[in-house]
Formats: structure tokens, C-alpha cells, sequence
């Protein structure tokens, strides 16, 4: 996690960040996007006002000290202090099938931070100590990244690379606000939206064969239509070409 600390640290996150950051009360969660000033995405973060001078962002494995030092770059004269910090956080996600369940509103816990698509969905906790309700089972690492499939919700590193550009990740509305100011990036963001335009590729939640794995092909009537890069079983995240038609909102192809 990073903290950004100090009495100008909410204005600079929101001159920097692809999220509306002005508008957070103490409490609020918000996913964004952090970009490079040509548009391709350095990282994705989960932002948590912590208080009116304090924010929390949270960011994937691997990715905390190149968005500390991409967050630096342009702080010049800003009193906001930025350190990056590790603790370890509980998941709690659902098993059923159904996509977007709310679970938050089945369990009263206190302290749970909303995470992925802040729909309710899926939340994190941070209190080593806390006693969960007795209806919570410790999960696997597959059943987490089946949930997480199941979201599509992207990983820094695995589905989202910093050679990528918003429209390609699947997650530009719940982590770009348009009716901020600018922020680096910015214009490619504004300018592919205001024309409609789609990306050469996008990231979807698609049906895959057994057997499927990380980079396989993903073919549709023997064409070459994408690669997958999260398998689960028998779904998967996959960055498909333009073109290809999708059958739900949320980017599942079926079949392949």
C-alpha cells in the first residue's frame, strides 16, 4: 500500500489520478487508473480517503515501487508525502456463481474496504486480530482467482501490461471519472471516448476448453481472435481483438 500524507495531498492525486479525487469524503473508495502522460497505464489502484489530508492507495504486487516513483515524478513544490508500506489484507469474495452478488450487505463487518468494482461484490479487510463471522470459510487460491475471473477483474502484470492503453483493460467505468480536470494521459482517454472509438483489443471474460492455459490462442471458428491471460477452469480472461462480437455486457463470448 501507499500513503500520501499532507495538505496538498488530495488536490495532487486528483491532478494525477484518472479518478475524480476532489469530490472524496473521509471513507470513500474509489478504483483509478494512474497513466503516463502518453496514456498507457502505469498502474491500477484502489483509492481509500482515509481522512481529509490522508489517502491509501493500493496496488497490485510488484507495482508499488514504480507507482511511488511515476506518483514523485511530478511533485514539485506539493506538500504531500508518499510512502509505500506492506500489510497483508484479507479477501473476502463470493463462491456463487451469479456475477456481482452482494455480499456485503450479508455480513456485518466492520472495517471492510470495497475492492475490485466497488459493487459488493468483493471487499478486503485489514485487522489481523478481527474475528470474521462464522458463515466466512477460508478459501483457496483457485476459488480467489476464479472470483476474480468471474468479476473481470483485471491484475496488473498478468492481464494489464504498461504497454496497454484505459480502453483495452475493461475497467474505464468504474476507474475514470469525465468530468474531472486533466491528469496526465488524459487526452488519448478523452479523445477515444468522445469519438467512440474501441481499442485494437480488449480485455473479456470468455468460455475456454479444458485444459487451457496463460498465452494459449484464443480461436473462434479456427480464426486467431486473442490470447488469454488468466485461466479458471473452464473461464478465463482473454484480450480479444476488434471485432469479435460479444454476447453480454461485461465481455463474455459464448462459445469459443
Amino acid at each position: 500500500m501507499i500513503t500520501v500524507t499532507g495538505s496538498d495531498a488530495k488536490t495532487y492525486l486528483h491532478s494525477q489520478l484518472s479518478q475524480d479525487i476532489a469530490s472524496m469524503q473521509p471513507g470513500d473508495v474509489r478504483m483509478s487508473l494512474l497513466l503516463q502522460p502518453t496514456g498507457k497505464v502505469d498502474s491500477l489502484l484502489r483509492v481509500t480517503c482515509a481522512a481529509a489530508d490522508r489517502f491509501v492507495l493500493d496496488c497490485d504486487p510488484g507495482f508499488g515501487e514504480s507507482t511511488v516513483a511515476r506518483l514523485s515524478r511530478f511533485k514539485i513544490r506539493v506538500n504531500a508525502e508518499i510512502e509505500l508500506q506492506r500489510q497483508t489484507w484479507r479477501a473476502v469474495r463470493s463462491t456463487e456463481t451469479a456475477a456481482r452478488t452482494n455480499i456485503a450487505q450479508t455480513l456485518d463487518v466492520s472495517g471492510a474496504i470495497p475492492a475490485w468494482r466497488c459493487d459488493g461484490s468483493a471487499f478486503d479487510i485489514f485487522s489481523p486480530t478481527m474475528v470474521l463471522p462464522a458463515t466466512l470459510r477460508e478459501g483457496s487460491e483457485a476459488e480467489l482467482l476464479e472470483s476474480r475471473v468471474r468479476a473481470l477483474w483485471p491484475e496488473m502484470g498478468v492481464d494489464i501490461t504498461t504497454e496497454m492503453i484505459p480502453a483495452e483493460t475493461s475497467v474505464v467505468e468504474v476507474a475514470v471519472s469525465f468530468t474531472k480536470g486533466c491528469y496526465p494521459g488524459q487526452e488519448l482517454v478523452e479523445r477515444m471516448d468522445s469519438r467512440g472509438s474501441m481499442a485494437p483489443r480488449r480485455l473479456c471474460r470468455v468460455i475456454c476448453a479444458s485444459g487451457t492455459h496463460p498465452q494459449d490462442e484464443v480461436l473462434v471458428n479456427g480464426e486467431v481472435v486473442g490470447k488469454y491471460t488468466t485461466v479458471s477452469g473452464m473461464i478465463a480472461l482473454a484480450l480479444i481483438k476488434r471485432g469479435v462480437e460479444i454476447s453480454d455486457p461485461y465481455g463474455e463470448i459464448l462459445p469459443l
